[in-house]
């Protein structure tokens, strides 16, 4: 591996416990940073943005608490992003690289066994307090406890411990090398230990549940209304506010989110004038209901913004723990069913590209047949694999041929009998006199007008379904507790996956509620790919490690794979500023937070 240390490597020394290590304002997978350790400010923010305004946005459903890093319960928009701060930020032009913010240096020790976290002499707490190595310890190990989110254990699994040095530094001590493990680390959001001393982290009680945190990040909360709306203000004494990882970004003097009972609504509140800016995620909104006088005239305005990130995997998604689909060419027959070319082209406008891989849109993504390191990933597994992993290229059922669908019903019928299901007066039954009968959950009603032609289909061989749509705050309990047969799901991806694949896919994860195996994964070729991803040392066996996984996990048949677009599809009101060059690798929201108000306008809008 190509190591650039002309910058990266800001000084080398020996620390205490007796490696040399080599400290920098930011760290990467690979050794190279973009930006010197003088910089100033990203290249896709601008110099030119002005501080002010109010910025109105929107979420659907509702909120019931004030932690985003527990398990029960909804917590409101933006807390996460607004209040809490990591140790270092990614950079979106790099795919690889973070640089310090709580952090001023970042050491890594030679053998990759454990860093050195500097914390910057100028990092507060909204409250005023000084961030500390005593804090940023208190973090690790709260994110490792069972007072959070399933995912946060198994995602810093690693890190065995903080040790407090000194009244600037902390050391974190790794229990193995994982070539991306400093920068998980570098990614734990700082906690206050004083408030949650006086406020116990997951409380039961409902005033601590409720009870706005602080943090060092540039927002505070000023206000909130439980399931309708929550105002964040501008920290007047944000301490990085000229930090260059924070220069031009951030610009907004308050930021209220509003809620919506679903994107329906949402998209009539956003044309009158309720709101700012919206993602438009349903491809009949972007290209019937995105239109009009006031889009006519520059009021508002509707634009497709590129991005180079890894698109992941949408899909209907199956519960393996229900007996109904533990048997693959059950799932496969399910896959069959679905019509995405007559979807795309009837409801969808020809907007999207069917995904067929668990890695669109990205090098990550398996191709034709296995080769060299990816096939040797395999062969240890071929007696639990299916042929098709070494023998056929992932390509997604195609329903625009001669026979369209109908000869991929036929298809699925002889998967269904094969499994010991035949039709009997229209039913799919099997030996037992069981009928094939089961539920999709939706937490959008949008999403009903796919699930219909669907539900037909499926209807044709015999199957039954029922769909509906539920409260967020119920569908997100229920999908938590794996209490659903089937559902919508969308697995986003990174160019550098890593440790949250174990919460994906692995047997571990399986039986942990609130993990993100929802589909209920129990398989030791998936679990050798996943250990495979995690331990990579360099580049070439992250690549080949995810394009094996990606094959096992497609000829597993877990879900009925979707769409994908390498675009954000953006609606906004004309009052804004933007800098004049893209990131690469962002969200949405991401880049708002970027923009400006123009002349420092007020946001809110003009209803009319």
């Amino acid at each position: 591996m190509l190591l650039r240390f002309s910058f990266l490597l800001a000084l080398c020394f020996c620390m205490n416990w007796g490696t040399c290590s080599y400290a920098a304002h930011g760290v990467s997978i690979d050794g190279v940073l973009k930006y010197g350790p003088e910089f100033e400010q990203f290249d896709y923010v601008s110099a030119k943005a002005e501080k002010g305004g109010k910025l109105l946005l929107h979420d659907n459903g509702s909120f019931d608490k004030m932690n985003p890093f527990t398990l029960k319960g909804t917590a409101p928009f933006g807390l996460e992003m607004f209040v809490f701060e990591p140790l270092a930020v990614g950079s979106l032009d790099e795919p690889f690289a973070e640089y310090g913010l709580i952090a001023s240096d970042i050491a890594l020790a030679a053998d990759h066994l454990s860093m050195i976290f500097t914390i910057d002499k100028n990092a507060r707490f909204s409250d005023g307090s000084a961030v500390t190595p005593e804090d940023v310890k208190f973090s690790l190990e709260t994110f490792k406890s069972d007072k959070v989110h399933p995912f946060y254990p198994y995602y810093y699994q690693d890190i065995q411990e903080a040790r407090v040095l000194d009244e600037h530094r902390v050391q974190f001590v790794f229990s193995r090398t994982n070539r991306e493990l400093h920068m998980i680390a570098s990614q734990i959001p700082v906690l206050s230990r004083e408030f949650y001393s006086k406020h116990p982290f997951g409380g039961e009680d409902h005033k601590d549940v409720m009870t706005a945190p602080i943090g060092s990040g540039p927002y505070v909360v000023k206000s909130f209304h439980q399931g309708r709306s929550i105002s964040y203000s501008k920290n007047p004494h944000y301490w990085a506010v000229n930090h260059p990882t924070r220069k031009g970004m951030f610009n907004f003097e308050e930021i209220v989110v509003n809620y919506y009972k679903d994107q329906i609504v949402a998209v009539e509140a956003f044309k009158a004038g309720e709101f700012d800016f919206m993602l438009v995620n349903i491809a009949k909104q972007w290209a019937r209901d995105m239109v009009g006088k006031r889009f006519d005239n520059g009021q508002l305005v509707k634009k497709s913004f590129p991005h180079k990130n890894n698109a992941g995997m949408q899909g209907f998604l199956m519960n393996t723990r229900r007996p109904l689909f533990q048997d693959e060419r059950v799932r496969q027959a399910l896959g069959l069913a679905f019509d995405f070319e007559w979807t795309n082209k009837s409801l969808f406008y020809n907007q999207y590209t069917r995904s067929s891989s668990y890695f669109s849109n990205s090098y990550l993504a398996a191709s034709g047949l296995p080769t060299g390191l990816e096939l040797s990933y395999l062969e240890p597994f071929r007696d639990v694999l299916p042929e098709e992993v070494f023998t056929t290229a992932p390509v997604a059922p195609d329903s625009s041929g001669k026979n369209g669908i109908r000869g991929n019903l036929r298809k699925a019928k002889k998967l269904l009998e094969q499994a010991g299901w035949t039709v009997k007066d229209g039913v799919l039954q099997n030996s037992e006199g069981r009928t094939f009968h089961f539920e999709i959950l939706l937490a959008s009603p949008s999403f009903e007008r796919v699930m219909a032609p669907y539900v037909n289909n499926l209807k044709k061989i015999g199957i039954l379904v029922d769909y509906r749509t539920i409260d967020p705050a119920l569908y997100t309990d229920r999908v938590q507790k794996f209490d659903f047969d089937m559902i919508v799901h969308v697995y986003g991806q990174s160019l550098s996956p890593g440790n949250e694949q174990k919460n994906f896919w692995h047997s571990e994860s399986a039986d942990h509620p609130g993990s993100r195996n929802l589909a209920g994964i129990k398989n030791p070729a998936v679990d050798g790919m996943v250990d495979k991803i995690i331990y990579a040392k360099t580049q070439e066996e992250l690549t080949a490690a995810c394009r094996a996984l990606d094959r096992i996990l497609w000829y597993g048949y877990y879900l009925v794979p979707n769409w994908y677009l390498n675009v954000h599809r953006l609606a906004y009101h004309n009052k804004f500023s933007q800098p004049e060059t893209l990131p690469l690798y962002y969200n949405h929201f991401q880049l708002l937070m970027t923009w400006w108000a123009r002349n420092g306008e007020n946001m809110v809008t003009d209803k009319q």
